[in-house]
């Protein structure tokens, strides 16, 4: 709760996160849309949390082509980061635009409370990852988007994606991971791998913490975090599964809600107000109102 004080405020939140990477183990990291959704992460025990675009552009009611903003993204950093107080990784998407303006983006998310990002190196209209047809810059241009963050970041920890295996194969997805280490990626981010034998064979040829992604209706199939890390990866996100879960459920509400004209049907289904001001520690704030608004005699 950042208004009741955060006892590791004063560690910038790059350093935090990479501390929890070079930890013994692997770093699971779920994706959280929202503030709620962030804090709900964090009592299940989660160390840090990932915002996901697809998940952002979701809940704005867009799809994931890039269009949101820096400051659409910026905004919901805030959320997260003020809500749980842990260390986020951001979704950067190509960087919104090119060296200049990676360097912005980066600046802008670290003001926000970002703690990590990844790049990718894809060219707009950029897609999900594990769609198909997508575009890629040239090892050059993304080597040089990666180069721009490493200079611009003052604690930001940065992960260079790259969706090179669809079109050129793990060969060229592994040298593209090995430009973009020598342009000053902190780790790599190959983007939906399609069975477990590729997933050892690029951690087998990258020298470097690598993430992976555990989206579900994607080309990935299902591995558990366990299993993620005896193939040789420090990090995993499951980046969209908290969306599509409240998702569902406010379908499954409305529908109920138009056939019966009310919600008591549901009510089984819904956390209580009791719940929900445990959880956004309703009374804590309550409470340091009253300490701070009473009255003083002179």
């Amino acid at each position: 709760m950042y208004l009741l004080g955060d006892a590791q405020s004063a560690i910038p939140p790059g350093q935090r996160f990479r501390e929890l990477v070079e930890k013994d183990g692997i770093l699971g990291i779920p994706g959280a849309q929202n503030g709620l959704a962030a804090l709900q992460a964090k009592r299940a025990g989660f160390e840090a949390l990932y915002l996901s675009g697809a998940a952002v552009s979701a809940s704005m009611g867009l799809p994931d082509l890039g269009i949101l903003t820096i400051e659409d993204m910026a905004f919901h950093i805030r959320q997260v980061s003020r809500a749980s107080g842990l260390p986020v990784l951001v979704d950067g998407d190509t960087g919104y635009g090119e060296a200049l303006n990676v360097m912005n983006m980066v600046r802008t998310f670290e003001d926000a409370g970002a703690a990590a990002v990844h790049l990718e190196d894809q060219i707009l209209p950029k897609k999900c990852g594990h769609l198909s047809d997508k575009k890629l810059a040239s090892r050059e241009e993304m080597s040089a988007k990666v180069a721009a963050a490493a200079r611009a970041r003052r604690h930001l920890y940065i992960i260079a994606r790259t969706d090179a295996a669809a079109s050129e194969g793990l060969d060229g997805a592994v040298e593209r991971a090995k430009a973009y280490l020598a342009a000053g990626a902190d780790a790599i981010f190959p983007e939906a791998l399609t069975d477990e034998g590729m997933f050892r064979e690029f951690a087998r040829r990258t020298d470097a913490p690598l993430l992976a992604n555990m989206t579900e209706f994607g080309r990935t199939p299902f591995f558990t975090r366990e299993q993620f890390q005896e193939m040789g990866y420090r990090m995993v996100i499951w980046p969209v599964s908290s969306l599509r879960m409240a998702a569902r459920a406010q379908e499954n509400l409305y529908a109920t809600l138009k056939r019966d004209g009310s919600t008591e049907a549901e009510l089984g289904n819904m956390q209580t107000r009791a719940e929900l001001y445990e959880t956004i520690g309703y009374h804590d704030f309550e409470a340091l109102d009253r300490s701070i608004a009473r009255s003083v005699v002179p």
